[in-house]
């Protein structure tokens, strides 16, 4: 009896160290979503809360507890991921995080000026409901410039839909750095009473090819990369392609490492293209 009496406690003692975190967890990964490398070497350690990363099952990301917003999100575009699923607009917040963490939610961003402007784009996950509604979750979403993220981002967004819709699939991260934006109502830090920060700068890094298995290895110098970098700024030029840079500048930037996946020569080389336009 007493041994019994032993396993039971035991048992109990190891089902409360599991509670740290919230009961809702992340599905399984469709690993194609990080193909390309983990940029920030993110982890799902509560010691890395500024490096945290979450499987949110239609995209990967690495959050960050004390600015209230993702630094990337990597995610994989093909054909499947488009149908006719409609916009649910069911921003909300992500219930997952580890108790205790802030949980924007949709009021965040109420009166702030800037936009819930997506990483992993609503545009992009329209095959199913579950897909969509993923992207809604609030840490998907940054204080974005309107005028950035209705006009600039959505037009390269769609130019990477375009593609997929052609033959193409595509491999995408998505981040910011720094801190202080001008939205609608003039220059910001952070909002939502400081909570939430108000990245300088966001980028996009895609990755495109010809539709096929084994992605990886079909990679090559030739393939054909996109890098832009813009600062959140509501004068922003529609023109995506005004903002074209490399992979090299947004690494020297930011400190990842954006194509880690990669041989070495590929990466070195896809690095330091820099794209100018083209189909």
């Amino acid at each position: 009896m007493r041994y019994n009496r032993l396993i039971i406690n035991l048992l109990g003692f190891f089902v409360i160290i599991g509670i740290g975190c919230k009961s809702h967890q992340p599905q399984q990964t469709d690993n194609s979503n990080m193909a390309l490398g983990n940029p920030s070497n993110a982890s799902k350690s509560l010691l890395n809360a500024d490096n945290y990363l979450i499987d949110h099952q239609y995209y990967m990301e690495s959050y960050n507890r004390d600015k209230g917003e993702p630094n990337w999100v990597s995610w994989h575009l093909s054909i499947n991921d488009l149908g006719a699923t409609d916009r649910l607009n069911n921003f909300r917040p992500d219930e997952t995080l580890p108790d205790g963490w802030y949980e924007a939610d949709n009021n965040s961003y109420r009166r702030s000026g800037f936009d819930k402007g997506h990483n992993c784009p609503s545009g992009d996950r329209t095959s199913t409901t579950d897909a969509n509604s993923a992207t809604f979750l609030m840490d998907n979403i940054i204080p974005q410039a309107p005028n950035n993220n209705e006009h600039t981002w959505e037009h390269l967004e769609s130019y990477c839909r375009d593609k997929v819709k052609k033959g193409n699939e595509v491999y995408i991260i998505m981040g910011v750095y720094g801190s202080g934006g001008t939205g609608r109502n003039g220059f910001a830090i952070a909002i939502d009473k400081g909570r939430i920060n108000v990245p300088a700068h966001i980028w996009k890094v895609a990755v495109i090819l010809p539709e096929g298995d084994d992605d990886l290895a079909r990679i090559d110098e030739n393939t054909q990369v996109v890098a832009i970098d813009t600062p959140n700024d509501n004068n922003i030029s529609n023109n995506w392609m005004n903002y074209t840079c490399t992979v090299k500048n947004i690494e020297d930037a930011t400190g990842y490492n954006l194509l880690s996946a990669l041989p070495q020569q590929v990466q070195q080389s896809l690095e330091n293209k820099k794209f100018i336009g083209g189909n």
